[in-house]
């Protein structure tokens, strides 16, 4: 996601960061080994901790000289201006260190445990709603452009924060039962910060520690983090919801999503709509997207792709028996897992549709967008199905059904051409073929796709 931008501080945060590097001017150093330990401990930085300790050394020094004379002109000569020195740097070191870390503990304080509230009392009438449903374990992730699930470094996925890694390849930790497993207090930070980071990222959203981007598109930016119970997830930040009506809406559209079937999609675990960015956390699912697949390794054999084919529309149906319709079945948005192809972005595309009808967005990707889509015409679950066969052909032959040269070029193919199937397997010509009638009620519902490929 190409125009992410990191959470921005708010007033208050500003304000208390600069009251709090203030203390040092005030107090003439003395409150300095204060100031920057809070510092240290807010931060969670080493180099903080020796600075207060070094302030703790100099103001301490001249505290007890002083103290044990009556007059100041009774200290030594080397002494006074030992402790002296002491004090200017306590005091001008401390003002100019607070100040160089007013920006950084203003964006500590705005990513912060006690900033973000989550949905609950939007939906239930009170706070910090916890995931459920939770059953499997496989990981999974997401992403826009890039790849979807996560992308420039190396795959990713999500998991429920509620539950221990299980052993296996991608993880190492103890498995627990999320039936048996007790709820997590997720306003205690049980991990610190790490350093994989690039100048700008948050080191925390909300109660997840930032481990490193893995994609960025016009919807936000994606994160590979780590929950309070050490599990890894994916975290969405999505720039655009910002009225409250758009973000209530977004709530709710997400507590839909979690009662999508979950064998073959990424099960959404928790989501925040306050603070300067609302964020959706979902399984990390520990993967390439079918894009990256595809661009590296090329196009899918007869037997992968009749897989593929049969596990995401699959996971449309189980979609659509939620009454969700995807809006954004892409390559990108279907992550390739250790354990099989899982759709991702399911949760959050309706909400986003309604919110940039108005502020002149294009909602989808273009090669990917059904007619409807297109024309502005009723977008039900049988856009979803045209997007699926746009995807399985660019699966089968590393191109879009449509091409993907300029915007224009491709809606006009989209709205007036049949494209070539022939490199398709037999076994799916015809499907996809009956996929991409031009008229929504010329097209099978994903259940009967499924069928078909069986048969």
């Amino acid at each position: 996601m190409s125009n992410s931008r990191p959470v921005r501080p708010s007033g208050l945060a500003w304000a208390a960061s600069v009251g709090w590097a203030a203390l040092p001017l005030l107090t003439c150093g003395l409150a300095t080994p204060f100031t920057i330990g809070f510092a240290a401990y807010w931060l969670r930085s080493v180099w903080q901790v020796i600075g207060a300790a070094v302030y703790t050394v100099c103001i301490g020094s001249f505290v007890i000289v002083v103290g044990s004379y009556d007059r100041f002109a009774d200290i030594p000569d080397p002494m006074s201006t030992l402790v002296t020195l002491g004090l200017m740097i306590s005091w001008v070191g401390g003002v100019i260190h607070s100040g160089i870390l007013v920006p950084s503990m203003a964006r500590a304080r705005s990513q912060g445990y006690g900033y973000r509230q989550h949905v609950g009392p939007y939906l239930h009438g009170h706070a910090n709603p916890r995931p459920h449903g939770h059953t499997n374990p496989p990981p999974h992730g997401h992403t826009d452009p890039p790849r979807h699930g996560h992308t420039n470094p190396p795959p990713h996925g999500r998991t429920d924060p509620r539950r221990h890694d299980r052993p296996g390849p991608h993880h190492g930790g103890p498995q627990t039962d999320p039936r048996r497993h007790q709820p997590v207090d997720l306003h205690q930070r049980t991990t610190s910060p790490t350093s994989e980071l690039r100048p700008g990222e948050p080191a925390w959203i909300g109660h997840y520690r930032v481990l490193r981007s893995l994609g960025r598109g016009g919807q936000g930016a994606v994160y590979l983090a780590v929950a309070p119970t050490g599990v890894r997830v994916a975290v969405k930040v999505l720039h655009d919801l910002v009225d409250e009506t758009a973000r209530t809406r977004f709530a709710r559209e997400v507590e839909t999503a979690r009662r999508v079937a979950t064998f073959s999609t990424a099960r959404v675990l928790d989501v925040s709509i306050s603070g300067q960015h609302a964020y959706i956390v979902s399984e990390y699912v520990d993967g390439p997207s079918l894009e990256q697949l595809v661009r590296q390794h090329g196009p899918r054999d007869e037997d992968s792709l009749t897989r593929l084919a049969l596990a995401t529309a699959g996971a449309l149906a189980a979609i659509h028996k939620a009454g969700i319709v995807h809006r954004d079945f892409k390559p990108s948005n279907v992550l390739i897992g250790h354990d099989g192809p899982r759709v991702i972005d399911f949760g959050i595309a309706r909400a986003l549709d309604q919110m940039t009808m108005t502020s002149g967005k294009l909602v989808g990707t273009p090669p990917y967008m059904s007619p409807e889509q297109l024309t502005g015409a009723s977008v039900g679950p049988p856009s979803d199905v045209f997007s699926w066969a746009v995807t399985m052909v660019f699966a089968a032959t590393g191109r879009p059904a449509f091409g993907e040269d300029t915007v224009p070029a491709v809606f006009n193919r989209v709205l007036t051409v049949h494209p070539d199937l022939s490199p398709l397997p037999s076994a799916l010509r015809s499907i996809v073929g009956t996929c991409l009638h031009k008229q929504p009620e010329e097209r099978p519902s994903a259940s009967d796709v499924m069928l078909a490929i069986v048969h």
